[in-house]
């Protein structure tokens, strides 16, 4: 055999014999990965398992959520809203929210909140001497405050108050039963209050004052109870004034606790008695001060009593109201009665006329924040009913949407028996009012009020107010 025929049969041959030693190493690489990878496909069976099972634990926890929130529904169902009551400027109020805030409320309470921020700047010229720092009448125009015949004074130079105490504002609670009954809670205040403390109610450093509930009472359908306006009052009347009341020489003017009843057109009320007294004038320590000659009476055993008849239409509204009171100073009793006429006439879009006349036997403090007293002692302590009777009138006229103006008048007159009042108690009161309130945007009020009032005495001693007094007020 030649040469190269041996070495073409050793390739072939090396090549089997290579291919033979190397196949069991082949073999047990490929052994290997497929392990490995099966051991890959172990683990992300193993994790799409645990996905899984997360998975149907989640929408368990899901089914249960839904099937307890289905049973606290079925179980609190939500009632209707109740009507709110309307807000500073009339316009019905939206809720805060549709359903209760409070967890201790019935299921369906709807909340209510407002009020509005008032700062009053005034300055007043008196004839007769100055109004006392810090009363009332610094603060809003009340006749009775006007001084008269204080010897050796005068008015002297104006003088300037700046307060924000009629700032308010009011909670309201309303609630409609299952059954339709209809309950309400609201309350309402300001802070046309003294201080709490040796620096409160004062001008020196903090100018504080105290909170001053106005209303507090709860409805019930058709009944009331609580501390609200009287119902021989007409509030609808009142005018659009910057000043706290405006037409307050004939305005009758009460906030007291009362039990009432309305349905339909007719309202009737049970009120907080209480009695005004003038002393006899010969027991009088000062007959020329009639507030040293007044005094306030708790006595009475009966309360007073109201009825008002109310009939209103988009021409606006017009209504009836009467009142019978008793009188008791010590065991000594008189009574008396009054009657009220007041209501509201629109003249077009842009204009409207409120009124009304007050008049009766005993109105004392219900007319003119109490002008007048309602009752005056004789030489034997028997009290005797006095007779007054007081009447406005304003026009407010919308010169815009953003401008309105009013003019306005009031009085009161006071018939006393001069024998036992004496001469130093108030005949008769009057003021005019004319103002402007631009309202540059919804719910802010700027305005501006020229205020001239007078008081008279009996013994036809006089004195007057002249006042411009101005506000910025936010309703929210």
């Amino acid at each position: 055999m030649s040469r190269s025929m041996r070495a073409g049969v050793r390739r072939p041959l090396a090549v089997a014999v290579c291919l033979a030693v190397l196949a069991p190493g082949i073999a047990l690489a490929q052994t290997a990965k497929e392990r490995e990878l099966e051991a890959r496909v172990a683990q992300l069976e193993k994790m799409v398992e645990q996905l899984a099972a997360q998975q149907q634990q989640a929408q368990s926890q899901i089914a249960d959520t839904q099937a307890q929130v289905a049973g606290t529904s079925t179980a609190q169902p939500t009632a209707p809203a109740a009507s709110l009551p309307p807000g500073p400027d009339g316009k019905p109020q939206q809720p805060i929210q549709p359903g209760s805030i409070t967890p201790a409320a019935s299921p369906g309470t709807a909340f209510s909140y407002g009020g509005f921020i008032k700062m009053d700047a005034m300055v007043t010229d008196t004839s007769d001497g100055r109004i006392t720092d810090g009363s009332a009448g610094r603060l809003f125009y009340v006749p009775g405050s006007i001084p008269v015949g204080q010897e050796g004074a005068d008015g002297g130079d104006a003088y300037t108050d700046i307060h924000a105490q009629f700032s308010r504002f009011w909670f309201s609670a309303d609630h409609v039963t299952d059954n339709g009954d209809k309950v309400k809670a609201y309350i309402e205040a300001d802070m046309f209050g003294g201080g709490s403390h040796a620096l409160a109610g004062n001008e020196v450093s903090t100018n504080t004052h105290a909170l001053t509930l106005r209303q507090a009472y709860v409805t019930w359908n058709n009944w009331m109870a609580g501390q609200a306006w009287s119902n021989f009052m007409d509030v609808n009347a009142l005018p659009d004034a910057v000043d706290f009341l405006g037409t307050t020489d004939g305005t009758v003017f009460v906030r007291q606790a009362q039990l009432r009843y309305t349905e339909g057109p007719w309202s009737f009320s049970v009120e907080n008695p209480q009695t005004t007294v003038t002393r006899y004038q010969n027991l009088s320590p000062d007959p020329l001060d009639p507030s040293k000659a007044r005094y306030n009476s708790g006595d009475n055993v009966m309360p007073d009593v109201t009825a008002r008849w109310l009939t209103k239409g988009d021409w606006g509204h017009f209504t009836v109201a009467g009142l019978l009171r008793q009188f008791k100073v010590g065991d000594e009793t008189d009574s008396g009665a009054a009657v009220s006429v007041s209501g509201k006439f629109n003249v077009g879009e842009n204009d409207d006329i409120r009124y009304a006349v007050n008049a009766g036997q005993g109105i004392g403090r219900y007319l003119a924040l109490g002008l007048g007293s309602d009752v005056v002692l004789d030489a034997f302590g028997q009290p005797r009913a006095l007779t007054g009777y007081g009447y406005f009138a304003s026009w407010r006229h919308a010169f815009g949407p953003k401008l309105r103006g009013n003019l306005m008048y009031a009085a009161a007159h006071l018939d006393n028996d001069r024998m036992l009042t004496g001469y130093g108690v108030t005949e008769r009161s009057q003021s005019f009012h004319a103002n402007l309130i631009y309202s540059p945007i919804p719910k802010l009020d700027l305005g501006a009020e020229l205020i001239y009032g007078q008081r008279f005495l009996e013994d036809d001693r006089e004195g007057d107010l002249s006042r411009l007094q101005t506000h910025i007020k936010f309703s929210f």
